[in-house]
């Protein structure tokens, strides 16, 4: 199964959270967010999770909050998506002309967890979504992971050891027959505090782009 069911109960804590949400914010998609972009992609994007805010409002990864902006920008800029991104109008159910060009995104975990941090059962749990995923995408060569914990995930997904391939901003794996790539994530507090910036940040995706997925 590559989506989680509506009413997902395999993590109790974060299912609780979720009927707290539905209640405190009743507006809100507040449900495991399913992934953006065709299963046909050359690239797909691993993220954490939906952000409360964010995609648990929105219904579509990345979209509403400040990570969104540093992501959607970078892959606009090397022509991965298509028509323009309005978060707003997707928060408003109206959606907007946005897509995504032979680019896939999710998270490793598909609900939102609490002050944004899943606990590793929670990871595990979600884990067979993320493999399936991988495994439904015929065409795939690149996977991008933003942050540590995308990165275990994928790793956890596709069976490998995880002491074999370190983490670090601009990391690169061959793993089976395609591209492992690392990322900071693009959140808020790591271009706040200078971990990453947007132009470390595009040279990653530029190197997707240029090497690995020509236009």
């Amino acid at each position: 199964m590559l989506a989680a069911p509506h009413n997902c109960s395999l993590c109790p804590r974060l299912a609780g959270f979720r009927e707290d949400n539905r209640k405190l914010y009743p507006g809100f998609f507040n449900a495991p967010v399913p992934s953006f972009g065709e299963l046909q992609a050359r690239l797909l994007v691993v993220g954490l999770a939906p952000g409360l805010k964010g995609a648990n409002r929105t219904g579509r990864p990345f979209t509403g909050d400040y990570a969104g902006l540093v992501l959607y920008s970078s892959l606009k800029k090397y022509g991965f998506t298509e028509g323009e991104y309005d978060p707003e109008k997707v928060a408003d159910g109206g959606g907007d002309n946005f897509r995504l060009m032979d680019c896939r995104i999710t998270n490793a975990v598909r609900c939102v967890p609490q002050e944004n941090k899943p606990e590793p059962s929670e990871i595990r749990q979600c884990n067979g979504f993320l493999a399936a995923e991988i495994k439904a995408m015929p065409n795939l060569k690149v996977l991008l992971a933003l942050g540590q914990i995308a990165h275990k995930a994928v790793l956890m997904a596709l069976g490998l050891k995880q002491s074999a391939y370190t983490f670090g901003h601009g990391n690169e794996h061959q793993v089976m027959n395609f591209r492992l790539l690392n990322s900071y994530h693009c959140s808020r507090y790591n271009i706040n505090t200078g971990a990453l910036t947007q132009a470390m940040f595009d040279g990653v995706v530029e190197r997707i782009r240029s090497r690995f997925v020509g236009s």
